[in-house]
């Protein structure tokens, strides 16, 4: 009853819209379960419309009309006026981000003392230097997070300094298992720049040194959370968490990494969905909360999976601005070159072209689809303009961005709607 009611919602919202963007997108379809897992949770599903209406947009697209890089942003905003713009980027105020910020310093103090226990030469210089250039950079949003989370699920009484502190620290460990990723990420995506700056495996003093530096900061973690957790009663769940994250998002990395490997035509949104719910969703939403919840004395399994939920609806939204960002973003803006196409990933932006293509359109596709060739990089992009994919995505982004506020407020067992309300703030109609 509840996913018929949550269709019959898409469909009303749908059929309000009296734009041709709009009818570009099919109705999107909800599947909860009181068991669900990654398989049945709830998530969106976008189908390709009709192949005759795509062929007749294909045709019927004029070249003047193409979307450039720089307007892409005015599109997003502009797309629906009638719809509030999201107080983006102001979940979590400057004077949290400042304080959570002074809190590093004293991360890096306690890893330098217990590295200096086994060794007080170079390796524990090169293991600080790896630290500061990796982890404090950044939008720190996943850490950040835990704080808030923290803030809105703990009681009045318990929101003491020390108590702030240790959550802090909890972030500090999300980033520095995010920082660990990345630096795998780009190694293994040959990526040249990361968060503004060069790839830490691309400083000519470092090279692939790096991949004992990521393993490094992920072992680190653990020390941190005996150091400030080891006497609380929820230590040994925060360890399993910790535990089961690192191997759900390493599963992730490597249907990541093995999707490259398959031909263009065999992307589906179903395999992307999975790839994105084990390498993105999991640790990027669902652990800051999940620890959150954990400190503040929660115990029962519903409210984790109502959570789970909800957070691995938002991974899966944020994931697809990821993608839309890698290949239409400013790298000045998101710090990053994107790879996508060339690397052949599986992307939203890929998965929908070869929903709509024509048969002529496909064949681009996978003949350009993951070769390095600036000029095959270059016609998958004019490919996408040409299916109008800019336009589908911002309208995607609005009504995802519309249904999840929905599935939110049918939240029920008393987790706070104010807190995933502020998570989907912080991520809405983002540039970076």
């Amino acid at each position: 009853m509840f996913a018929k009611l949550c269709q019959t919602e898409a469909m009303s919202m749908l059929a309000r819209r009296a734009s041709p963007t709009a009818n570009l997108l099919s109705l999107y379809t909800r599947s909860i379960s009181k068991s669900s897992e990654v398989n049945n949770s709830d998530y969106m599903t976008i189908r390709a419309t009709d192949d005759q209406h795509h062929q007749k947009v294909n045709r019927s697209y004029d070249s003047k009309q193409q979307i450039r890089l720089k307007k892409v942003s005015r599109t997003l905003s502009t797309l629906n006026s009638s719809v509030p713009e999201a107080a983006a980027h102001t979940a979590v105020p400057k004077s949290e981000s400042r304080e959570f910020m002074a809190v590093f310093p004293d991360v890096v103090r306690d890893l330098t003392a217990y590295a200096s226990k086994y060794d007080k030469s170079l390796a524990t210089k090169w293991f600080v230097r790896a630290l500061q250039y990796n982890v404090p950079q950044g939008k720190k949003n996943r850490g950040l997070a835990c704080v808030l989370a923290y803030r809105m699920l703990a009681k009045t009484e318990d929101i003491t300094p020390e108590n702030i502190r240790k959550a802090q620290y909890l972030g500090w460990c999300i980033e520095m298992l995010h920082s660990m990723y990345l630096i795998a990420d780009d190694i293994m995506d040959g990526s040249s720049t990361r968060r503004g700056q060069p790839c830490w495996h691309t400083l000519d003093d470092v090279k692939m040194v790096a991949i004992n530096d990521g393993i490094m900061i992920d072992a680190s973690i653990c020390y941190l959370l005996r150091k400030q957790f080891r006497t609380e009663p929820y230590y040994t769940r925060l360890v399993e968490e910790f535990n089961e994250m690192k191997f759900i998002t390493s599963l992730g990395q490597s249907m990541d990494l093995l999707s490259a490997r398959m031909d263009v035509s065999q992307y589906t949104m179903d395999v992307y969905k999975s790839i994105v719910f084990h390498k993105t969703s999991y640790y990027t939403f669902y652990l800051p909360v999940a620890l959150a919840m954990h400190m503040t004395g929660y115990t029962d399994p519903e409210m984790f999976r109502q959570a789970k939920t909800i957070l691995l609806e938002i991974g899966q939204f944020y994931q697809a601005q990821d993608d839309f960002l890698d290949c239409f973003g400013d790298p000045a803006v998101i710090g990053k070159v994107g790879t996508d196409i060339a690397e052949g990933k599986c992307s939203w932006l890929a998965v929908v072209a070869m929903q709509r293509a024509t048969e002529e359109q496909k064949e681009i596709m996978k003949q350009c689809y993951g070769s390095h060739d600036p000029e095959n990089v270059a016609r998958v992009k004019k490919l996408y303009e040409q299916l109008g994919l800019p336009t589908t995505y911002a309208t995607y982004e609005e009504e995802s961005y519309n249904m999840i506020k929905t599935h939110i407020q049918q939240i029920s067992r008393g987790l706070p709607h104010e807190l995933f309300f502020k998570i989907m703030e912080k991520i809405y109609r983002r540039e970076a």
